[in-house]
């Protein structure tokens, strides 16, 4: 089917499928190289670039490459083609092929990398193991109260309304007011509305409390200064917990019931059967024996979330890059049963979505580079263990 797709067009709707806001502060994802008007009638996907995958992806005449993995997650002087990463840019830059990263933002997002393994395991991808620090709209909100003498108390709180203060689903204007008595006593230099340097001063106030976004906080606090009479305005922000549905609140991770229960030892060849096969394979930790009913996911290196995991009621916990001291320490520690497969097998799943996004999205042509860019090339066992 003819397009007029370029490469803005799939940033685009890359972009909204998975917001860069829900990408971690140390990530670095988007657009890498490529010319945003350049036409685009076929995008390839892999889990990485590789030099292997650049020249695949410019032998099957794709115009445009999303990886999951940034190429360039950490700073670089030099993209000189005799470098590995700059000879990776020349050769999709020479082949005419334009590199996108999702990464971060793709497994926080709904649907993400994160849902994409979970359903592929026979999970229920509920809620996540960590909600996104940003996650947009009004899933995550403050809890504020300000304080207002009567006679601007209408000023200020219209000027926070406006500003995107006390929407409760379909209802705005939300706030509730008490009456109480202020006191302050201004110091040398203060310039108060109210009251004389020097002596303590007390009047009427009105304390207003009202939730609102968190993502618009830094907007309140500009509109509430402008707004209130004050030199310096009395007011308290507290952060609430997540009040949106908690199976569509993006976020890292997800934890949810599995199809069916069964074994440890089942579930551990489950994983192994329905991954992407590598030659690290999958290994487990826990009583091959103790049912599993539900299970937390994290794909790719997933030991930073072991204590949260460890606070959750689930059976098991599958990701990937688990190291020996961690795993010890959380066993230990009552931790749940842990499966640990291969990073790149955790994750390669989501190029499908992704490619189905696209190409249900915009009518291009798609393809999914398969290259195993798992870096384990062999593993080994004792050839005669009971030697």
């Amino acid at each position: 089917m003819a397009t007029t797709a370029t490469v803005e067009t799939i940033r685009a709707v890359l972009d909204e499928a998975y917001p860069p806001r829900l990408a971690e502060s140390w990530d670095r994802v988007g657009l890498i190289c490529g010319d945003p008007g350049a036409k685009v009638d076929k995008v390839a996907f892999a889990l990485e670039c590789t030099q292997e995958v650049a020249e695949r992806a410019v032998a099957i005449g794709a115009d445009m490459l999303v990886v999951h993995h940034p190429l360039l997650l950490r700073g670089t002087s030099t993209v000189a083609a005799d470098t590995p990463k700059g000879k990776v840019l020349h050769t999709l830059i020479r082949g005419g092929v334009a590199l996108f990263a999702a990464h971060t933002n793709a497994d926080s997002a709904r649907p993400g990398v994160n849902d994409r393994l979970a359903e592929l395991l026979g999970v229920h991808p509920g809620a996540p193991i960590v909600a996104a620090e940003d996650a947009g709209g009004a899933a995550l909100l403050d809890h504020w109260g300000v304080h207002v003498p009567p006679a601007d108390l209408k000023k200020v709180t219209d000027a926070l309304f406006a500003a995107g203060a006390g929407e409760v689903g379909d209802y705005s204007h939300c706030a509730f007011a008490v009456e109480g008595t202020g006191q302050f006593r201004p110091e040398q230099g203060a310039d108060p509305t109210e009251g004389e340097v020097g002596e303590l001063h007390s009047a009427e106030e009105t304390r207003v409390v009202f939730t609102a976004p968190r993502a618009r906080r830094r907007q309140l606090i500009t509109a509430l200064r402008a707004a209130h009479p004050y030199e310096e305005p009395a007011f308290d922000i507290v952060e609430m917990a997540p009040t949106g549905d908690p199976e569509k609140l993006p976020g890292l991770g997800r934890v949810g019931e599995l199809d069916r229960p069964m074994p440890l030892k089942e579930f551990v060849q489950r994983v192994a059967d329905r991954l992407p096969e590598t030659v690290w394979g999958v290994r487990a930790a826990g009583d091959p024996e103790r049912i599993v009913r539900r299970v937390a996911v994290s794909s790719g290196a997933g030991d930073s979330f072991l204590d949260a995991v460890r606070g959750l009621d689930v059976d098991v916990y599958v990701t990937s890059d688990l190291r020996h001291h961690p795993v010890d320490e959380y066993l230990r520690a009552g931790g749940p049963a842990v499966v640990d497969t291969a990073h790149w097998a955790s994750e390669f799943p989501w190029t499908g979505q992704a490619a189905e996004l696209i190409a249900g999205r915009t009518g291009v042509a798609t393809e999914i580079i398969g290259l195993r860019t798992d870096p384990w090339t062999l593993s080994a066992h004792p050839a005669n263990p009971e030697a």
